[in-house]
């Protein structure tokens, strides 16, 4: 029996990594990659392409909202603003935060749905993580379901799931793993495109998150940072 189609909102990390492998054993995954500006575009872009080759996704699309960049506020995309250095104990928005970026990167993946009939969009956000992303919790994407509900044509249904919302991310490592996923082929540095840099935020929670599973992190750091 043919394999119905969905999106996968992908951005080449261990949490889009788990996503399609799920999707991908009930679905067929059409996979959605957005570029923002981002200091690590060139590597995630290859992450993405690596993924996709690895899960044999035929139907892609890799999005440009480059003007993110131009908008700037956000170390990930603006060159005035250095990427900081991992810290635990910071409860606040991280300057790492790309203002609104998840709404953006959902639009496209909902206009894209829309026009080619597809009725689920799987993204791999996770709310237990260490980052205090606003675009991250359960409310967030229950009221996005809400405005895809209310913004498309009232004979469309649109789902935006996310399968790994409540995980910690040493269960999204450790799960991962059991299933032989290529965590080589992901990337989760913020700062560089060659080694992971052990420092920024995503790569300590990374690290953490294998430590926490008690598995070996696969990637190569500049810096193996005290967990």
């Amino acid at each position: 029996m043919k394999k119905k189609n969905v999106l996968v909102i992908v951005s080449g990390g261990i949490n889009s990594c788990l996503t399609a492998a799920l999707v991908a054993a009930k679905y067929n995954p059409l996979f959605l990659h957005v570029s923002y500006g981002q200091k690590v575009e060139k590597r995630e872009l290859k992450a993405f392409k690596d993924l996709a080759s690895y899960f044999k996704v035929k139907k892609r699309l890799v999005a440009s909202i480059k003007y993110l960049k131009e908008i700037g506020g956000s170390s990930l995309t603006d060159r005035n603003i250095n990427i900081a250095l991992a810290n635990g104990e910071n409860k606040k928005i991280p300057t790492s935060y790309v203002a609104f970026l998840n709404t953006h990167c959902i639009a496209i993946a909902v206009s894209w749905a829309e026009v080619i009939g597809v009725d689920k969009i799987f993204f791999g956000a996770n709310e237990g993580g260490e980052l205090s992303y606003p675009d991250c919790s359960k409310n967030y994407f229950a009221a996005m379901n809400k405005v895809i509900s209310e913004g498309t044509r009232p004979d469309v249904k649109i789902s935006l799931e996310t399968p790994l919302i409540s995980l910690k991310k040493s269960d999204i490592v450790k799960q991962a793993q059991d299933m032989g996923l290529p965590l080589h082929l992901t990337w989760s540095c913020y700062k560089n495109n060659d080694i992971a840099c052990g420092e920024c935020d995503a790569c300590m929670r990374r690290l953490k998150g294998f430590k926490k599973a008690k598995l070996y992190d696969p990637l190569e750091y500049m810096v193996y940072p005290k967990l």
